[in-house]
């Protein structure tokens, strides 16, 4: 794991020292994420500059130095992740024939070698791995950069005036001399609907991401702010989904759950390679004890494993993990934080998250990132399983709630939302109390009252896309809360680059996995262990096990209606059942409680009235409103709190900056 930062001065008026402190100075910001080696390389006849920093976790010799000239001289590479397939594919290119002369065992070598062999294109159809690359052609004079499948690892891009900047994380690009960083009010609106910034937006205007499994390439001829990148896709994921929906897998569900079971084998323990410690992290839930157990079972000595607990029992998964550890032998670490330790992590998360971003379990995530550094450099975690294997509620309801809506004429839907809304969720919970002894089972749930609102704000949906966008937004009509801005296409309002899945649960999962999980979950845990030197690796976005999952008939994942069927009887094999069966929880904690608490006066500073106005992005009375609502405990606004309060702490940041 790595991180790395560039740009190209088409100005042409700087020579190789100034490139070379510039870019020095751009990778300087990124030490956390390679804290062992840096070093940059340039060419001032056409204003090249690339700079990295490095995290040894193969190779730790002289031997693995970034950036790395190919052995054929043609290519310059930086590069920030592993190739797990890598010792793979140096054999299949030393069975060519060709001679290839090996300085080292690092995987950027072996990606070089492959390129030059092959072409880029070529070559990053046979990787398997997270990655983020940038490649200079000396030949061609092109810049290429890449991004792994499932975008596991983050590139940003962008123009300023002559400067083509490039790099891991925007604080890098922000250290570039040219930097003028303008706040998109278009991406903003999308960051308080989504609590995320979408791809292929940053924050900034004409910043931006690079795309999941794609290819970026930039020609020295016709560098420039007017001529945007050539980008092409070398894994076509709706062509890949639309495919496993034409030829299912075929086989029973005992031939699934084997075939299952070998692909995460053969995943975890390429995962398990490296030259320094490794562990992993253990929720006790089904994505994290599948993961462990496997590793565990494909281990001669103990795995590390770790969990973060809190003294609010209902958010705390910690003695479910230890018990999962007991059972498979783990060596476990277990650390129950106080509430006064996770608040202090609010104040640190605009310099690691660099971007707004507001899913709160970045507070966690950020917590059992430091834990598991203090005892290994490597942990592998269990993100994924949702999206593939169908783990969120909105996969089982969803299709439930839109068979019943689109039966409703939409005059009845109005009157319903209006009826339901007109009592708050206390009340709805007081009522559901009362007529407990009378409700059925599956009407017996926590948060009757939250949970019947955000139904109905759905009961107005034009049709099932529609529906899903309002499940996934945290503000409804984000407009009316940004000043100036409008409605910015994203992959989910584009209705362009759907593949035309015929079921609907389906494709909630297609989309989540081509936008929550990579825009959201990744970023969550990519910047919250690098902040650490931590490498997390996620085994279950290995892509032979995504187009599996794409292949799957739906009642294997989904049964009962209860999700990750599938995925359940893989870890049955190697956990009791009565371990991991249990209520899904959210690795979340407290925010609503702290924000009427501990975190009131911070809140109120950052939400007041005049700050909010004078700043001039937010019409504050939608704001407000909301605000003192959920101080009053009349409502839980805080998800829609938090998301201003994330962009607010993060633009206080830049204004120190």
């Amino acid at each position: 794991m790595c991180g790395f930062a560039g740009f190209i001065d088409t100005s042409l008026q700087n020579n190789s020292d100034h490139l070379h402190q510039t870019a020095q100075k751009m990778s300087n910001t990124l030490r956390h994420r390679g804290p062992d080696d840096s070093g940059v390389w340039v060419d001032p006849a056409v204003g090249v500059a690339l700079s990295h920093r490095r995290l040894s976790i193969l190779d730790l010799s002289p031997q693995g130095h970034q950036p790395m000239l190919s052995a054929c001289g043609r290519y310059v590479m930086v590069f920030n992740g592993e190739i797990y397939n890598h010792i793979e594919i140096r054999g299949e290119l030393e069975s060519l024939g060709s001679a290839f002369t090996w300085r080292g065992h690092s995987d950027t070598e072996v990606m070089l070698a492959a390129i030059s062999y092959w072409g880029l294109h070529h070559a990053l159809t046979r990787f398997t791995g997270m990655f983020a690359l940038a490649i200079w052609d000396i030949k061609e004079r092109t810049l290429h950069l890449a991004r792994d499948r499932a975008g596991e690892k983050p590139l940003y891009y962008g123009w300023i005036g002559k400067v083509l900047l490039f790099g891991s994380e925007l604080k890098a690009l922000r250290r570039h001399p040219a930097w003028k960083g303008e706040i998109d009010p278009d991406t903003l609106a999308l960051f308080i609907q989504h609590c995320y910034v979408p791809t292929p937006y940053s924050i900034y205007k004409n910043i931006y991401k690079i795309k999941q499994g794609t290819v970026a390439s930039f020609n020295h001829k016709n560098i420039s702010p007017s001529s945007p990148p050539h980008q092409k896709s070398y894994w076509p994921a709706n062509e890949l989904a639309i495919s496993g929906e034409n030829e299912p897998f075929q086989g029973n569900e005992s031939e699934a759950i084997e075939h299952l079971d070998d692909l995460l084998r053969q995943s975890v323990k390429r995962q398990m390679v490296a030259d320094v410690p490794l562990g992993a992290f253990l929720s006790g839930g089904i994505d994290s004890s599948t993961i462990v157990a496997i590793m565990q079972q494909q281990s001669h000595r103990p795995v590390k494993t770790f969990t973060i607990g809190f003294s609010e029992e209902a958010y705390s998964e910690a003695r479910h993990a230890k018990e999962v550890a007991r059972h498979l032998g783990t060596d476990h670490t277990e650390l129950y934080v106080t509430p006064q330790e996770a608040m202090e992590v609010i104040h640190r998360l605009p310099q690691v998250y660099d971007e707004p971003f507001s899913d709160s379990s970045q507070i966690p995530t950020y917590l059992i990132s430091q834990l598991a550094r203090s005892k290994v450099t490597v942990s592998l975690s269990g993100d994924g399983g949702d999206e593939l294997f169908g783990g969120y509620n909105r996969y089982f309801q969803g299709r439930i709630v839109w068979n019943y809506l689109k039966m409703v004429p939409d005059n009845l839907k109005r009157v319903l939302e209006s009826t339901v809304t007109s009592l708050s969720p206390l009340t709805w919970d007081a009522l559901a109390k009362w007529l407990a002894p009378v409700l059925p089972d599956k009407a017996k749930q926590p948060n009757f009252g939250n949970k019947f609102h955000k139904l109905a704000k759905v009961l107005n949906s034009k049709n099932p896309e529609d529906m899903y966008l309002k499940l996934v937004s945290t503000w409804q009509v984000p407009a009316s809360v940004v000043n100036n801005s409008k409605q910015s296409r994203t992959f989910v309002l584009d209705s362009r680059p759907w593949p035309n899945l015929k079921d609907f649960t389906q494709q909630m999962m297609f989309w989540d996995t081509m936008t929550y999980l990579p825009d959201d979950i990744l970023v969550k845990i990519d910047r919250a262990s690098m902040a650490m030197s931590l490498e997390t690796r996620v085994p279950f976005l290995d892509h032979k096990i995504i187009e599996f999952a794409w292949k799957l008939p739906l009642q294997m994942k989904i049964k009962d209606g209860q999700g990750k069927w599938l995925l359940r009887q893989v870890l049955h094999k190697y956990v009791p059942q009565d371990l991991v069966e249990r209520p899904k929880m959210g690795f979340g904690v407290p925010i609503d409680s702290w924000l009427r608490g501990p975190l009131r006066d911070w809140a109120e500073n950052l939400l007041s009235e005049n700050k909010l106005r004078s700043e001039g992005f937010f019409n504050p009375a939608p704001i407000r409103k909301k605000w003192l609502e959920h101080l009053s405990g009349k409502r839980n606004w805080h998800h829609q709190t938090w998301t201003i309060l994330m962009f607010q702490a993060w633009l206080e940041t830049q204004n120190k900056n």
